[in-house]
Protein backbone atom coordinates (compact mmCIF):
# COMPACT_ATOMS: atom_id res chain seq x y z
CA UNK A 1 0.00 0.00 0.00
CA UNK A 2 2.67 2.51 1.01
CA UNK A 3 6.19 1.36 0.64
CA UNK A 4 8.65 2.40 3.24
CA UNK A 5 10.19 5.07 1.13
CA UNK A 6 7.41 6.66 0.84
CA UNK A 7 6.23 6.82 4.11
CA UNK A 8 9.86 7.90 4.98
CA UNK A 9 9.33 10.41 2.51
CA UNK A 10 6.41 11.43 3.89
CA UNK A 11 7.44 12.31 7.22
CA UNK A 12 9.94 14.74 5.35
CA UNK A 13 8.06 16.67 3.57
CA UNK A 14 4.75 16.36 6.17
CA UNK A 15 6.30 16.28 9.75
CA UNK A 16 2.61 17.64 11.13
CA UNK A 17 0.57 15.60 8.45
CA UNK A 18 2.00 11.87 10.02
CA UNK A 19 1.91 12.91 13.43
CA UNK A 20 -0.84 10.93 16.17
CA UNK A 21 -3.60 12.33 16.93
CA UNK A 22 -4.16 13.42 20.55
CA UNK A 23 -6.44 10.39 23.05
CA UNK A 24 -7.79 13.16 24.38
CA UNK A 25 -9.04 14.82 20.91
CA UNK A 26 -12.49 15.94 20.49
CA UNK A 27 -14.47 16.88 17.37
CA UNK A 28 -13.66 20.48 17.74
CA UNK A 29 -9.44 19.54 17.79
CA UNK A 30 -9.74 18.77 14.14
CA UNK A 31 -11.71 21.51 12.85
CA UNK A 32 -15.33 22.38 10.84
CA UNK A 33 -15.20 22.68 6.65
CA UNK A 34 -17.94 24.98 5.64
CA UNK A 35 -18.70 23.50 1.64
CA UNK A 36 -20.82 26.51 -0.55
CA UNK A 37 -21.65 25.80 -4.06
CA UNK A 38 -24.07 22.81 -4.80
CA UNK A 39 -26.82 24.50 -6.69
CA UNK A 40 -30.05 22.64 -8.26
CA UNK A 41 -28.72 20.20 -9.97
CA UNK A 42 -25.31 19.90 -8.53
CA UNK A 43 -25.99 19.05 -5.31
CA UNK A 44 -23.15 16.17 -5.69
CA UNK A 45 -20.58 18.07 -5.96
CA UNK A 46 -20.86 19.30 -2.41
CA UNK A 47 -22.19 15.81 -1.39
CA UNK A 48 -18.99 14.56 -2.87
CA UNK A 49 -16.65 17.44 -1.10
CA UNK A 50 -18.33 16.71 1.97
CA UNK A 51 -17.75 13.07 1.97
CA UNK A 52 -14.25 13.68 0.84
CA UNK A 53 -13.43 15.74 3.79
CA UNK A 54 -15.13 13.80 6.78
CA UNK A 55 -12.99 11.04 5.67
CA UNK A 56 -10.22 12.96 5.60
CA UNK A 57 -10.41 14.14 9.04
CA UNK A 58 -12.23 16.82 9.75
CA UNK A 59 -14.45 17.08 12.70
CA UNK A 60 -16.89 18.47 11.55
CA UNK A 61 -18.72 19.73 7.84
CA UNK A 62 -21.13 22.00 7.17
CA UNK A 63 -22.74 22.01 3.93
CA UNK A 64 -24.35 24.88 2.27
CA UNK A 65 -26.80 24.28 -0.88
CA UNK A 66 -27.16 27.69 -3.08
CA UNK A 67 -30.54 26.51 -3.69
CA UNK A 68 -33.67 28.41 -2.34
CA UNK A 69 -35.04 25.12 -0.53
CA UNK A 70 -33.19 22.08 -0.05
CA UNK A 71 -33.65 18.88 -1.66
CA UNK A 72 -31.92 17.20 0.78
CA UNK A 73 -32.35 16.58 3.76
CA UNK A 74 -30.35 13.83 4.74
CA UNK A 75 -27.45 12.08 2.86
CA UNK A 76 -27.95 8.23 3.61
CA UNK A 77 -23.91 7.78 2.47
CA UNK A 78 -23.21 10.28 5.02
CA UNK A 79 -25.81 11.50 7.39
CA UNK A 80 -22.42 13.24 9.46
CA UNK A 81 -22.71 15.94 7.28
CA UNK A 82 -24.99 19.23 8.29
CA UNK A 83 -27.21 20.43 5.52
CA UNK A 84 -27.80 24.08 5.43
CA UNK A 85 -28.45 27.00 2.66
CA UNK A 86 -25.70 28.49 1.55
CA UNK A 87 -26.62 31.93 2.55
CA UNK A 88 -27.14 31.18 6.31
CA UNK A 89 -23.70 30.06 6.46
CA UNK A 90 -22.08 33.51 5.74
CA UNK A 91 -23.29 35.29 8.87
CA UNK A 92 -22.08 32.13 11.29
CA UNK A 93 -19.91 31.20 13.50
CA UNK A 94 -16.34 31.13 11.72
CA UNK A 95 -15.48 27.97 10.87
CA UNK A 96 -11.66 27.15 10.54
CA UNK A 97 -11.88 26.53 7.17
CA UNK A 98 -14.20 27.26 3.96
CA UNK A 99 -14.57 25.55 0.15
CA UNK A 100 -16.67 27.22 -2.24
CA UNK A 101 -17.16 26.35 -5.88
CA UNK A 102 -18.17 22.74 -6.11
CA UNK A 103 -21.32 23.24 -8.38
CA UNK A 104 -22.22 26.49 -7.14
CA UNK A 105 -23.29 28.01 -10.57
CA UNK A 106 -22.85 31.62 -12.36
CA UNK A 107 -26.54 32.61 -11.57
CA UNK A 108 -26.35 36.28 -9.55
CA UNK A 109 -27.21 34.65 -6.41
CA UNK A 110 -23.88 32.80 -7.21
CA UNK A 111 -22.05 36.09 -7.72
CA UNK A 112 -23.49 37.31 -4.40
CA UNK A 113 -22.31 34.48 -2.25
CA UNK A 114 -18.52 34.85 -4.35
CA UNK A 115 -18.46 38.55 -3.49
CA UNK A 116 -19.22 37.72 0.45
CA UNK A 117 -16.23 35.22 0.49
CA UNK A 118 -14.19 37.57 0.16
CA UNK A 119 -15.01 38.91 3.47
CA UNK A 120 -13.62 35.82 5.04
CA UNK A 121 -10.32 35.70 2.49
CA UNK A 122 -9.59 39.52 3.78
CA UNK A 123 -9.69 38.61 7.56
CA UNK A 124 -7.06 35.76 6.58
CA UNK A 125 -9.34 32.78 6.87
CA UNK A 126 -8.85 29.27 5.12
CA UNK A 127 -10.38 29.23 1.78
CA UNK A 128 -9.96 27.38 -1.16
CA UNK A 129 -11.96 28.44 -4.37
CA UNK A 130 -12.75 25.78 -7.37
CA UNK A 131 -15.18 25.41 -10.53
CA UNK A 132 -17.78 28.14 -10.47
CA UNK A 133 -15.55 29.98 -7.66
CA UNK A 134 -12.74 30.52 -10.29
CA UNK A 135 -14.92 31.04 -13.30
CA UNK A 136 -16.84 34.23 -10.99
CA UNK A 137 -13.13 35.24 -9.84
CA UNK A 138 -11.96 35.63 -13.26
CA UNK A 139 -15.24 38.40 -13.84
CA UNK A 140 -14.08 40.08 -11.06
CA UNK A 141 -11.77 43.06 -10.82
CA UNK A 142 -8.36 42.32 -9.30
CA UNK A 143 -8.39 45.11 -6.92
CA UNK A 144 -6.50 43.45 -4.31
CA UNK A 145 -4.57 39.98 -4.16
CA UNK A 146 -5.94 37.12 -2.02
CA UNK A 147 -3.89 35.58 0.73
CA UNK A 148 -1.23 32.95 1.38
CA UNK A 149 -4.33 31.19 3.07
CA UNK A 150 -6.41 30.66 -0.34
CA UNK A 151 -5.90 28.24 -2.47
CA UNK A 152 -7.49 28.22 -5.77
CA UNK A 153 -7.78 24.82 -7.94
CA UNK A 154 -8.21 25.09 -11.64
CA UNK A 155 -8.27 23.11 -14.18
CA UNK A 156 -6.78 24.53 -17.40
CA UNK A 157 -9.89 25.93 -18.57
CA UNK A 158 -10.41 27.51 -15.82
CA UNK A 159 -6.92 28.68 -15.68
CA UNK A 160 -7.14 30.04 -18.97
CA UNK A 161 -10.16 32.48 -18.10
CA UNK A 162 -8.41 33.77 -14.83
CA UNK A 163 -5.09 34.38 -16.90
CA UNK A 164 -7.05 35.73 -19.67
CA UNK A 165 -4.89 33.49 -21.96
CA UNK A 166 -5.89 29.91 -24.61
CA UNK A 167 -5.83 26.66 -22.79
CA UNK A 168 -2.94 25.72 -25.44
CA UNK A 169 -0.97 28.70 -23.47
CA UNK A 170 -1.76 27.22 -20.45
CA UNK A 171 -0.97 23.46 -21.39
CA UNK A 172 2.53 24.48 -23.20
CA UNK A 173 3.99 25.97 -20.11
CA UNK A 174 1.88 24.91 -16.63
CA UNK A 175 4.72 25.44 -14.24
CA UNK A 176 5.24 29.25 -15.72
CA UNK A 177 1.34 29.38 -15.80
CA UNK A 178 0.67 28.21 -12.35
CA UNK A 179 3.27 30.85 -11.09
CA UNK A 180 1.74 33.30 -13.00
CA UNK A 181 -1.40 32.59 -11.24
CA UNK A 182 -0.05 32.52 -7.88
CA UNK A 183 1.61 35.89 -8.70
CA UNK A 184 -1.71 38.02 -10.18
CA UNK A 185 -3.58 36.82 -7.16
CA UNK A 186 -1.56 36.37 -4.16
CA UNK A 187 -2.40 33.02 -3.19
CA UNK A 188 -1.82 29.30 -3.39
CA UNK A 189 -2.27 27.53 -7.02
CA UNK A 190 -3.11 23.91 -7.99
CA UNK A 191 -3.36 23.44 -11.76
CA UNK A 192 -4.78 20.64 -12.19
CA UNK A 193 -3.90 17.61 -14.87
CA UNK A 194 -1.54 15.72 -15.63
CA UNK A 195 1.46 15.99 -12.87
CA UNK A 196 -0.49 18.21 -11.30
CA UNK A 197 1.50 21.57 -10.51
CA UNK A 198 1.52 23.57 -7.13
CA UNK A 199 2.71 26.88 -7.03
CA UNK A 200 2.93 29.21 -3.46
CA UNK A 201 2.87 32.81 -3.08
CA UNK A 202 6.28 33.43 -3.73
CA UNK A 203 6.15 31.64 -6.88
CA UNK A 204 7.92 28.29 -5.32
CA UNK A 205 6.39 25.18 -7.45
CA UNK A 206 5.87 21.57 -7.41
CA UNK A 207 5.02 19.16 -9.30
CA UNK A 208 2.97 16.28 -7.80
CA UNK A 209 3.97 12.82 -9.29
CA UNK A 210 0.65 10.94 -8.12
CA UNK A 211 -2.22 9.51 -9.92
CA UNK A 212 -3.34 8.36 -13.13
CA UNK A 213 -6.07 9.00 -15.63
CA UNK A 214 -8.51 7.32 -13.62
CA UNK A 215 -8.75 10.71 -12.02
CA UNK A 216 -10.23 12.27 -15.46
CA UNK A 217 -13.44 11.58 -14.10
CA UNK A 218 -16.88 14.05 -13.14
CA UNK A 219 -16.84 14.86 -9.28
CA UNK A 220 -12.75 14.13 -9.25
CA UNK A 221 -12.01 17.78 -8.37
CA UNK A 222 -14.98 17.55 -5.79
CA UNK A 223 -13.38 15.31 -4.48
CA UNK A 224 -9.85 17.00 -4.39
CA UNK A 225 -11.40 20.39 -3.05
CA UNK A 226 -12.94 18.21 0.08
CA UNK A 227 -9.52 16.92 1.27
CA UNK A 228 -7.59 19.61 0.66
CA UNK A 229 -10.36 22.06 2.66
CA UNK A 230 -10.08 18.95 5.27
CA UNK A 231 -6.44 19.67 5.97
CA UNK A 232 -6.88 22.62 5.94
CA UNK A 233 -9.52 23.11 8.17
CA UNK A 234 -7.57 20.87 10.49
CA UNK A 235 -5.30 23.66 10.47
CA UNK A 236 -1.54 21.80 9.03
CA UNK A 237 0.28 23.93 7.61
CA UNK A 238 -1.30 25.34 4.45
CA UNK A 239 1.47 23.99 2.33
CA UNK A 240 0.99 20.40 4.26
CA UNK A 241 -2.62 20.75 3.53
CA UNK A 242 -2.18 21.53 -0.40
CA UNK A 243 0.72 18.90 -1.37
CA UNK A 244 -0.25 16.16 0.64
CA UNK A 245 -4.10 16.70 -0.59
CA UNK A 246 -3.00 16.32 -4.19
CA UNK A 247 -0.65 13.75 -3.27
CA UNK A 248 -3.27 11.52 -1.65
CA UNK A 249 -5.63 12.11 -4.11
CA UNK A 250 -3.52 10.72 -6.98
CA UNK A 251 -1.96 7.99 -4.72
CA UNK A 252 -5.85 6.62 -4.00
CA UNK A 253 -6.16 6.53 -7.87
CA UNK A 254 -2.98 4.11 -7.76
CA UNK A 255 -3.65 2.14 -5.29
CA UNK A 256 -7.49 1.49 -6.75
CA UNK A 257 -5.94 0.71 -10.05
CA UNK A 258 -3.58 -1.92 -8.66
CA UNK A 259 -6.47 -3.47 -7.17
CA UNK A 260 -8.69 -3.41 -10.79
CA UNK A 261 -10.54 -0.92 -9.48
CA UNK A 262 -9.88 1.59 -12.90
CA UNK A 263 -8.32 3.58 -14.08
CA UNK A 264 -10.90 3.03 -16.91
CA UNK A 265 -14.13 3.26 -15.20
CA UNK A 266 -13.19 4.79 -11.86
CA UNK A 267 -15.69 6.78 -10.08
CA UNK A 268 -14.68 10.15 -8.00
CA UNK A 269 -16.90 8.52 -4.94
CA UNK A 270 -14.15 5.59 -5.00
CA UNK A 271 -11.20 7.68 -4.24
CA UNK A 272 -12.43 8.83 -0.94
CA UNK A 273 -12.47 5.71 0.88
CA UNK A 274 -8.70 4.78 0.07
CA UNK A 275 -7.77 8.20 0.95
CA UNK A 276 -8.67 7.92 4.56
CA UNK A 277 -6.90 4.15 4.11
CA UNK A 278 -3.69 6.04 3.44
CA UNK A 279 -4.17 8.76 5.10
CA UNK A 280 -3.81 6.55 8.24
CA UNK A 281 -1.23 4.27 7.29
CA UNK A 282 1.04 7.41 6.73
CA UNK A 283 1.12 8.20 10.33
CA UNK A 284 4.18 7.43 12.06
CA UNK A 285 3.67 5.78 14.84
Amino acid sequence: MLTSIEKKWLGQQFPTLVQPRPEDSHKGTFGTLNIIGGSAGMSGSCVLAGIAALKSGCGKVVIGFNQNSLMLNLIEQAPELILRQAQSLMGDEKPTAWVIGCGLGTSSVSETLMTEIMVPIEEEQRVLIDADGLNLLSQMPISKKLTNKTVLTPHPKEASRLLKISVSDVQADRFFAAKCLSERYGCWVVLKGHHTIIADPDGQTWRNETGNSGLATAGSGDVLSGIIGSLLAQELPVEEAVRSGVWFHGKAAEVLAEKGVGPIGLTAHEIIDEVRLIRNLSILY
